[in-house]
């Protein structure tokens, strides 16, 4: 197989179908010595809008020749938080599709996290509709996609109004510049999403944290790790996540 380094800086081998990918992950954890849950836990970015079909009002998983309607996708993503340790999911039904949003944290939002990106756009008024209609529990910041620094933290306070989890994040295209760390600290964030080491433009934001926990002298948050203190899963201290 080919394997390939995505856009975000993960790698992107060639798979039959979406749910082989988690169970790789299973393997990989397995070969390691990791246990799900305890030791490690997954966060899925499903990006829903990009194969959505407005027109037939259905999901297209093409790799393997399925049309979902927006009942069986969320079925779909039910099943995997049963099968895997899965404790969060970003944008699992398109942007537009806002009945499905509804359903979906109807079933899974008291569980586990649920990011809206597409969904909310670091926009305050789509994080109030969707506060106001029940859609998600999270939002993804990102501080170039409405605009202005103003907008950003006008996004911030409507999610932590409404008692959405606030998730900063990079994007795609970054370059080495770490203010997005800076950001994700003095807006007291829940969490930073900036991908994986693979290129030094997501390595500074995580040399960046390291050197603002120091300063800070900060401390760890020890054997759990949980999302704003609803979500959480335990791990082990050896896997510590930093406050």
């Amino acid at each position: 197989n080919a394997y390939l380094l995505a856009d975000e800086g993960g790698f992107g081998p060639s798979l039959s179908s979406n749910k082989e990918a988690l169970d790789i992950l299973m393997e990989v954890f397995a070969q390691c010595g990791y246990e799900p849950h305890r030791d490690v836990a997954l966060a899925l970015d499903i990006a829903s809008s990009t194969f959505y079909d407005a027109d037939r009002n259905s999901y297209h998983l093409q790799s393997e020749k399925k049309w979902l309607d927006r009942d069986k996708m969320v079925d779909m993503l039910e099943s995997w938080t049963k099968d895997y340790p899965v404790v969060s999911i970003e944008d699992g039904l398109a942007q537009e599709d806002w009945e499905g949003w509804q359903l979906l944290t109807k079933k899974l939002g008291s569980t586990i996290q649920l990011v809206g990106d597409d969904l909310f756009v670091t926009n305050s008024e789509r994080v109030n509709r969707g506060a106001l209609m029940g859609a998600g529990n999270a939002v993804l910041i990102k501080m170039n996609q409405v605009g202005t620094l103003t907008e950003t933290v006008k996004a911030v306070n409507a999610a932590r109004q409404a008692g959405f989890e606030i998730v900063i994040s990079a994007r795609s295209g970054e370059t080495e510049d770490d203010t997005l760390a800076d950001l994700a600290v003095g807006l007291n964030a829940n969490q930073i999403k900036i991908g994986s080491f693979a290129g030094s433009s997501r390595l500074a934001k995580y040399n960046q944290l390291a050197r603002i926990n120091t300063q800070l002298n900060g401390r760890y948050a020890g054997g759990k790790f949980s999302f704003g203190n609803k979500y959480s899963s335990n791990i082990s201290n050896d896997q510590k996540a930093a406050e």
